[in-house]
């Protein structure tokens, strides 16, 4: 069977085009078959969630009142209804776009081997399976709205006088406002955010069970990943999601550094903590397949060793111990070939035990701190912090 056949049979994957809410995003003219209608999706979304929250502040007189905490000034509420949400609205796009031709890398590029493709295309509909899932989803929802309401009412919401809620001994009073930022914008950003995690685990299992099957992996592949290098572009899909997360945790940062008087230093461990931890979450499973490739490593180490020192007595017998003496050895063939030994065997000594770089970790890095970076000027003017930048460069 020719690879091109193999390719017309493989199942189609994709995180992102199906479950319930899918459906009902396509019922309601929200999305097509294909993730169309992005722009219309993204906008309706989250006006459903942040404009109804603007308007019952008005009519309540808390969009510029006299609360702690006024509707216009909520920087978190802001971040996360206009930033972060559609952030993590759009990235479903990118994500299905990436990991579809990352799935389909593994046939093109001969990881799969014709005995193991009944067992990746099993593990291929299982993952859409799963994807699919009614239950998933009602599970996903009913946490929403009972562990994600209770933590977000005893957990985030701010301890003062807000457009939201006036607390006093007896507990927190929900605003018209209130009620619907608890009862339907929250709940909406919660359960997309759960989605987004549901799918991880989802795109995790289906990698454990590729790593379990007999890759054909290349301990000389110049991607110094075995051939599977391409798995470290996940980064390019999901750097979406960490900036939703990385956005959300300023929005946070700046209502504490605002309105309870914090400083952007004291959260200075924790964004390096929680920025660590997302790049994990993303990364760090890809380590499933470290045991395979320290197998390929330490095979083609042996193997190119061994290939290399028969090389290298046959060339040292014919041209430096019993070679004729008045033999040309410049341009010949053999020159080029010991050169050429030698650089693949250099890219095996060099193979990497995970199949992404550090630059694929910067990459992810990156997108969750960047939102956080405007958080600087409150500890430093725009004037100081340009003239440090200009002396870094000059």
């Amino acid at each position: 069977m020719s690879t091109s056949e193999i390719l017309r049979e493989q199942p189609d994957f994709s995180l992102v085009l199906g479950g319930p809410l899918f459906q009902l995003l396509r019922r309601a003219h929200l999305s097509g078959p294909a993730l169309e209608l992005l722009r219309r999706r993204v906008l309706i979304i989250s006006l459903f969630a942040w404009l109804p929250l603007a308007v019952l502040s008005t009519i309540e007189g808390h969009l510029l009142g006299s609360q702690n905490l006024p509707f216009l000034r909520d920087i978190e509420s802001h971040v996360r209804f206009l930033v972060a949400l559609p952030v993590l609205i759009l990235a479903e796009l990118i994500v299905h776009r990436r990991l579809r031709s990352v799935v389909k890398c593994f046939v093109e590029r001969g990881v799969i081997t014709l005995e193991d493709t009944p067992k990746f295309y099993a593990a291929i509909e299982a993952s859409m399976r799963a994807r699919n899932s009614l239950w998933l989803e009602f599970g996903l929802l009913i946490c929403t709205y009972s562990v994600g309401h209770w933590f977000w009412q005893h957990r985030n919401a701010l301890e003062a006088a807000t457009w939201y809620a006036a607390p006093d001994k007896s507990g927190m009073h929900l605003t018209l406002a209130g009620y619907w930022l608890s009862f339907v914008s929250i709940p909406i950003f919660q359960f997309i955010l759960l989605r987004w995690y549901s799918r991880l685990v989802i795109w995790f299992h289906f990698l454990w069970r590729v790593s379990k099957l007999n890759l054909n992996l290349l301990p000389a592949h110049p991607d110094h990943s075995g051939g599977i290098g391409f798995l470290g572009n996940i980064s390019y899909a999901f750097g979406p999601i960490l900036f939703a997360e990385g956005a959300m945790l300023a929005g946070l940062i700046a209502s504490r550094i605002f309105f309870q008087g914090q400083s952007l230093i004291s959260f200075k461990v924790s964004i390096a903590l929680l920025t660590g931890f997302f790049v994990l979450v993303i990364l760090g499973p890809l380590t499933m397949f470290t045991p395979l490739l320290a197998r390929t490593k330490r095979d083609g180490l042996r193997e190119y060793g061994t290939t290399a020192s028969v090389y290298v007595a046959e060339f040292d017998q014919k041209w430096v111990r019993g070679g004729p003496k008045g033999k040309e050895i410049l341009g010949t063939a053999d020159i080029q070939s010991l050169a050429d030994l030698a650089n693949s065997y250099a890219v095996v000594r060099e193979m990497r035990l995970v199949p992404f770089a550090l630059n694929n970790v910067a990459r992810l890095a990156i997108a969750t701190v960047v939102p956080i970076l405007p958080l600087v000027l409150t500890i430093m003017p725009l004037e100081e912090l340009l003239t440090r930048l200009l002396r870094m460069i000059f």
